[in-house]
């Protein structure tokens, strides 16, 4: 006999009910509301780390990333308002202004969630300084490439790594904005000796940084590579 607890709460005043222990995330695309994310991915645990899906709660000043908040009874929660999308657009600004951020020249021009984003929050300039980054594209691999100038560290490279092909070749090193995605003991791409080669970190990669090398991004990215294998794997 299920003992299942059903959680009921309103989100931008549409009536919801799921079970205990679903994210505000999954609440809201359960009734069709979709909330602005770059790390979360479905398949993958939530990271929390690009805070894009910042949301608003009735009774609490603070504002909490949907992806890693559980819904409560009761909660009210609103995901559209002035407030949020000048958050949004504050920080898809930030995100362009930590690495060399150049649609022009991009690999990803037009098949990119960043830019995408960007375009639908209005986010034509950037009022930060920009960090111009120089880091060395690694093309060692046969046919995948990193470049590390153009990652926004979503770490969804490194969790479907991880928790999908179970592997681990990739992992971060150093901490806020100077944080890179390392191969291995940080070695070049072509001297691992856990790459599987499996191509899964250049399908969810949300940006130009990991992509194969003369494919085209479209025939490249899968976004629901990593619920899919689950799915299998659950049969």
């Amino acid at each position: 006999m299920s003992t299942e607890t059903t959680i009921k709460l309103k989100i931008d005043n549409v009536e919801v009910a799921v079970p205990e222990g679903t994210t505000i995330l999954d609440a809201a695309k359960s009734v069709g509301i979709i909330i602005p994310t770059l790390c979360n991915l479905e398949g993958l645990t939530g990271y929390g780390g690009c805070r894009l899906c910042m949301v608003e709660i009735h009774g609490s000043p603070k504002l909490f990333a949907a992806c890693v908040t559980p819904v409560g009874m009761g909660m009210e929660v609103i995901t559209q308002s002035d407030k949020l999308r000048e958050y949004r657009k504050m920080t898809v600004q930030l995100l362009l202004s930590e690495r060399t951020h150049i649609c022009s020249v991009c690999v990803a021009n037009n098949a990119c969630e960043l830019q995408k984003l960007a375009n639908d929050l209005g986010v034509d300039h950037v009022m930060f300084e920009r960090e111009w980054t120089n880091q060395p594209v690694d093309s060692t691999h046969d046919f995948l490439v990193f470049d590390r100038n153009r990652c926004i560290l979503c770490t969804r490279c490194i969790r479907v790594c991880k928790e999908i092909e179970g592997v681990h070749t990739l992992d971060l090193k150093l901490r806020g904005k100077d944080a890179q995605v390392i191969i291995d003991l940080d070695d070049e791409w072509g001297n691992s000796s856990s790459c599987t080669s499996c191509r899964k970190c250049a399908k969810v990669c949300p940006v130009g940084a990991i992509y194969v090398e003369s494919v085209a991004l479209e025939e490249t990215k899968d976004k629901s590579i990593a619920e899919f294998v689950l799915s299998r794997r659950n049969r």
